[in-house]
């Protein structure tokens, strides 16, 4: 356990709002332990909406299961994450990156025209009011091309702009991971920029180590079976196996909304 986790799982939660435009119940706190504190997110289960195609567990339990993943692939892409109990039952307890007011900036972008430009990768076209389009794009950055990757294993169905947080330290995390390791494809995203590229050598690492972590009896294995099903674990491996086999990122399926709504 890092200190951070430490910190998250025995410190004393003291709740301070709530992020009100969250659909779920979103509880901003502070988390303190012998003389140690940091700001974090309180998810209880009881304040989650039921969704009918995440039947099974728990939101929170995958938001930790997201969590366990990424620091599985070493990118540390999701801020820490635990289950506890709190003020309001159990939980999912993260800690909190404070990214500012517009964190998507830099990071996508409407442009005019049917091209990205230096330095973006084209998503689709939006409309922008007044019967004028525009190309949504997103930053070419090896950052969000991990994220991607992740996404893509993780099965994320909700991967929009305001869950793009980059940290001071120039660090980049992805938040909100309730929807995600169905074992249906239900990959929703900003991010189809690299759609059918070749996956980066350093991708295919990252993959190959963590199909290995993923095999029945391995630690990961072990504690991802505790958090969702069998079948989503099954799914989880199957999809790393699919990205090692064909080495390039995934394109939408067509049978699926390619992109959430709403997209930032």
């Amino acid at each position: 356990m890092t200190p951070i986790e430490e910190l998250l799982t025995r410190g004393e939660l003291t709740v301070r709002g709530r992020i009100a435009e969250a659909s779920n119940a979103v509880l901003l706190c502070t988390v303190a332990h012998e003389g140690t504190s940091a700001e974090c997110v309180y998810k209880p289960v009881k304040g989650e909406r039921p969704l009918w195609d995440f039947p099974d567990g728990n939101l929170a339990r995958r938001e930790r299961a997201a969590y366990l993943v990424s620091e599985a692939t070493g990118w540390g892409l999701v801020p820490a994450t635990v289950l506890r109990d709190g003020p309001y039952g159990e939980g999912m307890v993260q800690h909190w990156i404070d990214a500012g007011e517009s964190p998507e900036a830099g990071l996508l972008a409407l442009v005019e025209g049917e091209e990205a430009g230096e330095g973006w990768k084209p998503v689709a076209l939006a409309e922008v009011g007044e019967g004028r389009t525009a190309l949504l794009v997103h930053a070419d950055d090896p950052r969000l091309r991990r994220l991607a990757v992740l996404d893509a294993v993780i099965n994320n169905g909700d991967r929009k702009g305001g869950h793009l947080l980059p940290a001071p330290d120039g660090r980049l995390y992805g938040i909100d991971h309730g929807v995600t390791f169905h074992a249906e494809d239900k990959l929703r995203t900003l991010l189809w920029g690299w759609a059918g590229e070749p996956l980066t050598d350093e991708a295919r690492q990252v993959l190959g180590s963590l199909e290995a972590q993923l095999a029945e009896g391995a630690p990961l294995a072990t504690r991802l079976a505790e958090l969702i099903t069998p079948v989503e674990l099954g799914a989880v491996r199957a999809r790393v196996a699919l990205l090692l086999r064909n080495g390039t990122h995934p394109k939408p399926s067509g049978q699926w909304p390619a992109i959430p709504w709403p997209p930032v």
